[in-house]
């Protein structure tokens, strides 16, 4: 409930399968993350998983949390770059609805600043490689424009999605795009001590055929509009989607966070304010 102790919202981790609580706090200064009365603010924090979701850790490791992404879309998408308080009770958030509109419908509600400007700016053209398929071009520009494009076997083939930095347009279109795998994939996904806490009312599970039974089919580019919500808080994680344009090609978690490490050494990212002081 809104108010002085914030919006709470609870339910069951993902891949813990364990009841979940997490708060989000309006509070003056940086965004910060709290667990067990450590805390750290969104730039202290590194990843330190990226496979099925990412984890992070502060580099004190008092502060770790697993699955952030759907959380830092919904501030990546919506722009807000401070005045949050994030309290995480058991280490990984709930799923919620499998996607960032009940985060970021909070953040709306606790009256979270928003629309911020992107800290980061392309400052020119690079094509760089992720890993395996993965692919991400960057093109200099006025404003943040991000788009992508997958390929996945049956049911889904080639889907593609973009977004042009429009805090509403994230709340109404991307953020209630649900996480989505494969039904032969989840045997593998329990024995590495994850997905344990499946809700098929929150996730897209699918087999050759479609959506298995109990799962509610995926709409129309929802699968692209996933991968491109989980580009935005990958993005995040590093500073927010940039001014500029990022093309990505098959972009998974751990493909982004080595592309965008590259990118911010190389200077083809840069980070704005460091700009402005030189």
């Amino acid at each position: 409930m809104p108010g002085a102790k914030g919006i709470e919202l609870v339910g069951v981790a993902l891949h813990g399968g364990h009841p979940s609580r997490i708060v989000l706090r309006r509070a003056e200064g940086p965004i910060v993350l709290v667990r067990h009365g450590a805390e750290a603010t969104l730039d202290e924090l590194r990843p330190s998983r990226t496979d099925r979701g990412v984890a992070v850790t502060s580099a004190d490791g008092r502060v770790a949390i697993d699955l952030v992404e759907h959380l830092l879309a919904a501030l990546g998408g919506l722009g807000v770059r401070e005045g949050v308080r994030v309290s995480v009770d058991d280490g990984e958030p709930p799923l919620l609805d499998g996607g960032a509109r009940r985060f970021a419908d909070a953040l709306v509600a606790i009256d979270a600043p928003r629309g911020g400007a992107p800290r980061l700016r392309i400052a020119r053209e690079a094509t760089l490689s992720g890993g395996g398929a993965s692919t991400y071009r960057f093109t200099p520009g006025p404003r943040s424009r991000l788009s992508v494009a997958v390929r996945f076997r049956a049911p889904i083939g080639d889907e593609a999605a973009s977004w042009d930095g429009d805090p509403q347009d994230f709340l109404e279109r991307i953020a209630p795009a649900r996480t989505f795998g494969w039904i032969d994939e989840h045997a593998a996904l329990i024995a590495a001590g994850r997905a344990r806490g499946v809700n098929l009312e929150s996730v897209i599970v699918l087999s050759d055929e479609g959506a298995v039974a109990g799962c509610r089919p995926h709409e129309p580019g929802e699968i692209a509009r996933h991968k491109l919500l989980d580009l935005i808080g990958d993005l995040t994680l590093h500073g927010g989607p940039p001014r500029g344009t990022i093309e990505a090609f098959a972009p998974g978690h751990g493909a982004t966070h080595r592309v965008m490490a590259e990118a911010i050494s190389s200077g083809i990212v840069r980070r704005i304010e460091a700009e402005a002081l030189t």
